[in-house]
């Protein structure tokens, strides 16, 4: 059913995404039988991937022929190659979750117009949840509008990301990163879908999400939920021209100015001196590893102990605001106890010898 409230082509998008949808939950029913492939390593593609996306693409060509397709199983086959409205598809973001019955997945659309998204939506037909958005009128979940989480404290602050799961992803790399950024926050999620993470954040469900090794598809659509609700995106040096980079940054404005400094050194944009900074952290982060395989009692060498993020305690002091005390504790006294020289000339029991 279409809405008078939404833009004309987001209201379409709407429709090949409910569409997509109920593909997508009645192979749920019975997910056994859902034909599956591996196109690589851990990544996995099933008839419904693409069955949800030729009904997306029927349903979006049959309402403007002239417009282009990336879709992430058909890539640029379908549509006209050379028009500036592209629309950006994602038919199910979360697949391995579906094939497992884990129920956090999505279908994402959005359109580009001259490289600049201006129509987004993201289901979730688990929940039925809608999440839309139109350049410059804000983002809405349910046709109620969003706004990006309040919270400024890091240390309150719940995110979410993607590990590594691809061939020559550099993993003690994000081991690195999971070592300085757990500690500082109030938790740290993985739920396995990055069009859905970033239409969270949006929400103001988690405070900020960063992933690497991403796809147009899998950010595209969610990218102007977040700037529409309020929040910042870019890559982890905080520069917007993201989409093509394969690394993402999502958050409230102060949450992302805090993830930034942390997370900047691990870009594939960073500076040479950041790039060192990152491989000595790198291999800081290993070492404790290995102590801690070796050692395994041993508390001091845990991964991901507070210890282990240079500063942390200092950062720790001054992110705490004190708080008043119901009573204030009486004071110690101290008292000196005078012991008498023996008369024997024996040492003392502060002498060494005596001990």
């Amino acid at each position: 059913m279409s809405s008078p409230n939404l833009h004309p082509m987001l209201n379409v998008a709407v429709k090949a995404a409910r569409a997509a949808g109920a593909i997508i939950n009645r192979a749920a029913l019975d997910v056994e039988a859902v034909r599956i492939s591996q196109k690589q390593v851990n990544d996995f593609v099933t008839e419904v991937d693409h069955a949800s996306e030729q009904a997306i693409i029927e349903t979006l060509l049959g309402a403007y022929p002239g417009h282009g397709i990336l879709a992430e199983e058909s890539g640029s086959q379908y549509g006209a190659r050379d028009s500036d409205y592209v629309w950006i598809i994602d038919p199910l973001d979360g697949t391995t979750n579906f094939i497992h019955g884990f129920p956090v997945y999505c279908v994402s659309i959005a359109l580009s117009v001259r490289g600049k998204i201006e129509q987004a939506v993201v289901y979730d037909p688990t929940r039925n949840d809608l999440f839309t958005a139109t350049k410059g009128r804000g983002a809405y979940m349910n046709e109620r509008r969003i706004r990006v989480s309040k919270r400024t404290r890091l240390n309150e602050c719940l995110i979410s990301t993607g590990f590594p799961f691809r061939t020559g992803d550099n993993f003690k790399q994000y081991l690195a990163i999971m070592a300085d950024m757990m500690p500082r926050a109030a938790g740290l999620r993985r739920p396995g879908a990055a069009a859905l993470d970033l239409a969270y954040v949006a929400a103001g469900f988690t405070d900020a999400f960063f992933e690497t090794g991403l796809n147009p598809w899998d950010v595209a659509a969610g990218s102007l939920l977040v700037t529409e609700a309020g929040g910042l995106i870019g890559n982890f040096t905080g520069e917007p021209e993201f989409i093509d980079q394969r690394e993402c940054l999502a958050g409230a404005p102060r949450v992302y100015g805090q993830l930034v400094p942390l997370l900047s050194k691990y870009s594939k944009f960073a500076t040479v001196d950041e790039k060192l900074r990152a491989s000595d952290r790198v291999r800081a982060v290993s070492a404790s590893a290995k102590a801690s395989a070796g050692t395994a009692a041993d508390a001091s060498a845990d991964l991901y102990a507070r210890s282990t993020v240079p500063g942390f305690a200092d950062e720790a002091a001054e992110a705490e605001t004190p708080a008043a005390p119901a009573a204030a504790p009486a004071p110690r006294k101290l008292t000196r106890v005078r012991r008498e020289a023996p008369a024997n000339g024996a040492p003392s029991e502060g002498n060494s010898s005596a001990k």
